[in-house]
């Protein structure tokens, strides 16, 4: 029997100045553990007159994870961080009260062609934490542990897994895996796998019982524990998923939080412009007007 409860096809959205693929929230699933948001960039082809611009946006009650396979951004935030993302690299930024940031393409790339590819997550804050002060790390993508077992590279980019621990400060029980085979493989990691769990398959396809599955899908599964499929060779998934909040939380916009009044007053003080501000950027993303979900 199949250990595949809901299968969630990417679709698409647009960011503004590009289309994305969003995978989380779903209607039918609006959260996996604590992960909230997955949008999948990409791969976009930019040409020397097309740039990455998203002007400064606020967050509050949430991590984002940013996590590249091609191209680079320029991270600019309101604690007056002001670094680029690399592929393999992780940035992560805890809103927590509210933060507020911009990525761009590098000045130096910016007449350039270029691509630009990877995810972007949010990872909801437990409610005790929702209101902490904002920080941000950014982790090299030679500290992110990796390792090869039977043919199959894996690397932790976040969280606990394989008696590991990835260096990113994550703040609840969870797993963000890569897995990549170069040959065809059958994986079994159920027992180093809890709570709930999903796998986003990037390239290639995977086996589970008799049905095949192909790029751009979610598997959520029945029961993280018993996560066994076979890859095709060539392929690349992610297993993201951990310990379920007992609350719901709720999503406006940038805005997570198990309290709809929190969200309430990150929507005022965004429109009177009351949240910190980046550090030499004026412009910024107005407040759309969808109601909370």
């Amino acid at each position: 029997m199949s250990n595949i409860s809901l299968i969630i096809e990417e679709r698409a959205a647009n960011i503004g100045n590009f289309m994305v693929g969003r995978l989380l929230p779903f209607r039918e699933k609006r959260a996996v553990g604590p992960f909230v948001f997955i949008d999948h960039m990409g791969p976009a082809h930019l040409s020397d007159h097309e740039n990455m611009d998203v002007p400064p946006h606020p967050h509050i009650g949430l991590s984002t994870l940013t996590f590249l396979f091609e191209g680079s951004i320029m991270h600019r935030d309101s604690l007056g961080t002001e670094l680029e993302i690399k592929p393999g690299a992780v940035n992560w930024m805890t809103a927590g009260k509210g933060i507020v940031h911009s990525e761009r393409t590098p000045e130096y790339l910016r007449h350039s062609d270029k691509m630009l590819h990877g995810l972007q997550i949010w990872v909801a804050l437990p409610k005790e934490l929702e209101q902490m002060d904002p920080n941000f790390t950014h982790v090299e993508a030679e500290d992110i542990p990796a390792w090869e077992e039977n043919g199959v590279s894996y690397k932790l980019i976040a969280g606990e897994a394989f008696g590991k621990k990835s260096p990113v400060p994550v703040y609840s029980p969870l797993y963000f895996i890569e897995i990549k085979s170069k040959a065809a493989a059958k994986i079994n990691i159920g027992k180093d796998l809890f709570g709930e769990s999903g796998l986003y398959i990037l390239e290639g396809s995977i086996k589970n019982g008799e049905h095949v599955y192909d790029p751009r899908q979610i598997l959520i599964t029945n029961d993280s524990t018993l996560c066994e499929f076979e890859m095709a060779e060539n392929s690349t998934v992610y297993i993201f998923g951990g310990q379920p909040f007992p609350e719901e939380h709720f999503i406006f916009w940038n805005f997570v939080s198990s309290d709809k009044n929190l969200i309430e007053k990150a929507k005022m003080d965004w429109t009177n412009q009351t949240f910190p501000k980046v550090p030499g950027e004026t412009e910024f993303v107005p407040l759309p007007e969808p109601r909370i979900k």
